[in-house]
C-alpha cells in the first residue's frame, strides 16, 4: 500500500529514498502548525527523524504544493491557460520534422533538375551568384570572367531564374 502510494502521489514522485519516505509519512503529524516551519522545528524534527534538516525543508515544500493540472482549464475570461498551452511546441513533433526534412529533400531535389535544363553557362552564373555560400560573385566579376558587360549577366541571371521558377512549378 505504501509503495502504491508513493508511486502515484504525483505525477513527480514525492519520496524515494528511504529517509524520504520517513518525512513522507510522519512530516504533517510532527508539525505544529499548517505554516511553514521554523528553523528550530526543521532540525527537531531532523534529528527525530535521523534525516537532515535541509530533507525536512524540501520535503516541506514538496508536500505544501499544490498540484497543476496539465488539460487546459479556462479562466475567468473563458481562455485555457495551463503547462500544456506553453509547454508542448508543435514545430518539435516528429511528424513536422520529417516534413520539414521531407520539403528540404524535394526542394534539393527541384533545384538540381531545374539547374540541369539551364545551359553551362547560365548554370555557373547562377551556382556563382546563388549558390557559392560566403563566395558569392559580383555581376562585375562575372562579366570580367566571361567578356560581356555586368548587364549581359544580369540579364542571363534572369532569364534562367525565369526557367528555373517554370521548371520547379512544373515538378
Amino acid at each position: 500500500m505504501h509503495e502504491y502510494i508513493l508511486r502515484n502521489w504525483r505525477m513527480m514522485k514525492v519520496a524515494t529514498t528511504k529517509a524520504q519516505r520517513k518525512l513522507f509519512f510522519n512530516l504533517r503529524g510532527m508539525k505544529k502548525s499548517h505554516v511553514g516551519l521554523t528553523r528550530e522545528q526543521a532540525n527537531e524534527i531532523a534529528k527525530t527523524l535521523k534525516v537532515k534538516p535541509e530533507e525536512v525543508f524540501e520535503m516541506e515544500m514538496r508536500l505544501s504544493s499544490q498540484d497543476i493540472a496539465l488539460d487546459p482549464q479556462p479562466n475567468d475570461e473563458g481562455e485555457s491557460v495551463s503547462p500544456l498551452a506553453y509547454l508542448t511546441d508543435a514545430d518539435d513533433e516528429p511528424s513536422r520534422i520529417l516534413e520539414r526534412a521531407e520539403n528540404e529533400r524535394n526542394k534539393s531535389a527541384g533545384l538540381a533538375k531545374a539547374l540541369a535544363t539551364l545551359d553551362l553557362r547560365s548554370r555557373k552564373i547562377i551556382e556563382a551568384r546563388w549558390l557559392n555560400e560566403g563566395n558569392e560573385s559580383t555581376l562585375q566579376t562575372l562579366a570580367n570572367e566571361y567578356g560581356v558587360s555586368a548587364e549581359r549577366i544580369r540579364q542571363i541571371e534572369v532569364k534562367a531564374m525565369k526557367t528555373m521558377r517554370a521548371q520547379i512549378g512544373a515538378l
